[in-house]
């Protein structure tokens, strides 16, 4: 009898906690048949073990809805790069002008909008959101994202406003980034990672000479208070503080999270990649090796404390920002189970570490590059490559490598290729001109990789774009008078995007010179205090030398007062070079002069760190009717790797949605989209049926804009 009251009563306990746990268990099935979490999860590997939709009917994909945000630009100048999340039958997403919408998953029918602040420095029309995150506790739930350089928190059931949270439902993330910095370009691009009651952020800032520091900051999710900041350029007393020069923490920006970060949490760690420390192609004025730019950085989630970090490049004058979160996986090696960390790069490399301790998995090495003959400047006399996996992406172009579709183009790139400083890793920014390859794109971008958590193969887009970049002496030797006060400020600011010439690239910045008509000084000054479009503001400099600027935009010749030696700026003389911009290496058709791929997908076992297949992605049609085979094309935005066999991606510059193999790499299906698809897509289960949803914001390449998110599912007896 004894006995049996005794198992009844473990029977009741056991039962007892199995229905306390069902709501946690429900809601973790739920978190997997959904998209909770950017990219996917916190770990950020853009998986779903759904597999309603598979191999054997992926064919019959149809469109299932379609939302139109409503809010395109005209001049085609605007994208959607949202990666949307789907919590509860709930999709929430942004639209090119970075209002933020809630609609039924399965239907694509509206259920509210919330319209952020127009006012201040920053332009809407013109803003980047990659994602938002979501919170909970109990009835509060809320969807916290940025827009421009406000952090907003909102009720996920009705869109308004969480007036406890910060001032009135936003916290302005410039406050606390230095005394000047509510003067300074300072944004939220891709989203925080949400741990316990702490949403942990980055952000973007200028990549120009004057730019406000990048640090790491913890916000309370109900509160909007600070927690914790974790300086990237170190101040005095902290780690890292002796690879810049003693005063850097009061003058150097940059060093920022602008792609995104990882979460473990299990173990409480953080993982965030930086960028490079500003101005991006000079640092005499930032001697050193310039932690914690250009670095993986695990922090403690919970206070900010430094865990490890590894820089991926020291003193960085290309630009090679880490472009996407890390990938966090436990794979096998060498007959154990390692909790590992994949990073991929715009270089074209992987870098795999434990995760726990930083020890990297294969040597990475650190080679001999050449030094710089920039004055003032001294770059670091080595850089680290892995040595496995083997990158990606080509690292190098000889002579053959140049593309023979048209002789004249090959004859041309020839010509330029023999004046220009090429053919080993890390050459220096010059003035004669020097090969990015890959490109200040990548290589690897911010769309991220896909892994397969069942399997622990890594799926990777990646550009194969040259691109030439070139830098100009503000103050050559012997000149006493330099140029007018009003060049030299274009060429420190303005020159990077709209070019020297004012002629700006065609495509996302206008020709200064065709429009003057349309400006008044008083609208440019505006322009340059508040920023326009995809311009920054300049609100730092001074009202002389806005007026400056303004004369010489509007009329060169009338700007024509020049500049001693003995008046010029401490700025100028901390950094007397600019450049001539981002300049894509293509031909007349806007293609790359290299031969094909341009972009490809590859598939990468991180088990062995190798390759299993690597197939072009993006097809041009003129090209295919010649008989030319599929080149790839550049492409932005990632993919989404699925239980049912399948890696979904858009990204293409030919405006195609496609669904691979995942084992072998074959186009399984493919659908034309109103507008680019540049964004990741999700995947979720809504109503016991799949989806796969993509933003079509085009605006990348020269391809139109758009405002449309499309859900993809079987038709309704495929249920």
């Amino acid at each position: 009898m004894y006995k049996m009251k005794l198992t009844y009563s473990l029977y009741f306990i056991l039962l007892t906690f199995l229905i306390s746990c069902q709501p946690q268990e429900d809601q973790l099935i739920n978190k997997a048949r959904e998209w909770w979490y950017y990219q996917g999860g916190p770990e950020r590997n853009q998986y779903s073990l759904l597999d309603q939709i598979n191999r054997d009917n992926v064919q019959q994909l149809e469109v299932s809805w379609a939302y139109k945000t409503a809010d395109i630009d005209s001049n085609d100048r605007t994208q959607i790069q949202c990666n949307p999340l789907i919590i509860e039958g709930i999709l929430y997403g942004t639209t090119p002008k970075l209002t933020c919408f809630a609609l039924d998953a399965a239907t694509g029918n509206e259920r509210w909008k919330f319209v952020p602040e127009t006012s201040g420095s920053f332009n809407f029309s013109m803003g980047v959101n990659r994602g938002l995150t979501y919170w909970e506790e109990g009835d509060d739930k809320r969807i916290l994202y940025m827009a421009g350089h406000f952090l907003y928190a909102l009720d996920a059931k009705t869109g308004e406003l969480k007036l406890s949270f910060g001032d009135q439902g936003k916290v302005n993330i410039k406050i606390g980034l230095g005394d000047d910095a509510m003067k300074h370009y300072v944004n939220g691009t891709s989203p925080g990672v949400v741990y316990k009651d702490k949403i942990i952020l980055g952000c973007r800032v200028s990549e120009d000479k004057i730019a406000a520091p990048g640090y790491i900051r913890a916000y309370n999710v109900k509160s909007g208070k600070q927690e914790w900041v974790f300086h990237t350029i170190p101040k005095p007393g902290e780690y890292g503080y002796w690879t810049f020069p003693e005063d850097a923490y009061n003058r150097i920006g940059g060093a920022n999270n602008w792609s995104g970060m990882s979460l473990d949490e299990e173990n409480g760690i953080v993982y965030i990649p930086t960028g490079s420390a500003s101005f991006d192609f000079y640092g005499g004025n930032r001697l050193g090796r310039n932690l914690f730019a250009n670095c993986i950085l695990a922090l403690n989630a919970n206070t900010g404390k430094r865990v490890w970090h590894y820089q991926t490049v020291h003193h960085d004058l290309w630009d090679r920002d880490l472009p996407a979160p890390p990938n966090l996986v436990t794979i096998d090696y060498y007959g154990s189970k390692v909790l590992a960390l994949a990073q991929i790069t715009k270089s074209g490399f992987v870098f795999l570490f434990n995760r726990i301790t930083g020890e990297p998995l294969y040597p990475i090495q650190e080679i001999p590059v050449p030094g710089t003959d920039l004055r003032g400047e001294q770059s670091w006399p080595t850089q680290p490559i892995p040595t496995k996996p083997v990158p990606f992406a080509r690292q190098f172009i000889t002579e053959h490598d140049f593309s023979d579709i048209d002789a004249d183009v090959q004859k041309e790139a020839l010509e330029t290729y023999s004046k220009i400083r090429q053919g080993q890793y890390y050459i220096p920014p010059s003035v004669e001109g020097t090969l990015i390859f890959p490109g200040f794109d990548g290589g690897g971008e911010w769309g991220g990789a896909a892994v397969d958590e069942e399997t622990n193969i890594m799926y990777i887009n990646s550009n194969e774009m040259p691109w030439i970049h070139t830098m100009v002496d503000l103050m050559p030797e012997g000149d006493q008078l330099l140029a007018s006060a009003g060049k030299l400020l274009y060429m420190q600011h303005c020159a990077i995007c709209h070019k020297p010439d004012m002629k700006g690239d065609g495509i996302q910045y206008p020709n200064i010179a065709e429009r003057r008509k349309k400006y008044t000084r008083q609208d440019l000054k505006v322009y340059i205090s508040k920023g326009r479009g995809v311009m920054p503001a300049f609100d730092f400099l001074s009202d002389d030398e806005k007026e400056e600027l303004s004369t010489y935009v509007l009329n060169p010749e009338a700007s024509a007062k020049k500049v001693s030696r003995k008046n010029i700026s401490e700025e100028l003389k901390e950094v007397p070079y600019s450049h001539t911009g981002y300049n894509r290496w293509v031909d007349a058709n806007g293609n790359p002069v290299i031969k094909p791929p341009w972009g490809q997908l590859v598939a990468l076992d991180l088990n062995t760190a190798e390759y299993l297949w690597k197939v072009p992605l993006g097809e041009l049609d003129y090209l295919t009717e010649k008989g030319i085979p599929p080149t790839g094309t550049e492409n932005y935005g990632g993919p989404v790797v699925t239980r049912g066999g399948l890696v979904f991606i858009g990204a293409s510059k030919d405006e195609k949605f496609r669904a691979f193999d995942k084992d072998t790499g074959e186009i399984l299906w493919e659908a034309k989209l109103p507008y680019g698809g540049y964004a990741t897509p999700a995947v979720y289960e809504a109503d016991g049926k799949q989806y796969v949803v993509i933003a079509c914001g085009g605006g990348k390449m020269g391809t139109p804009s758009g405002d449309v998110y499309m859900a993809f599912s079987l038709p309704s007896q495929e249920k």
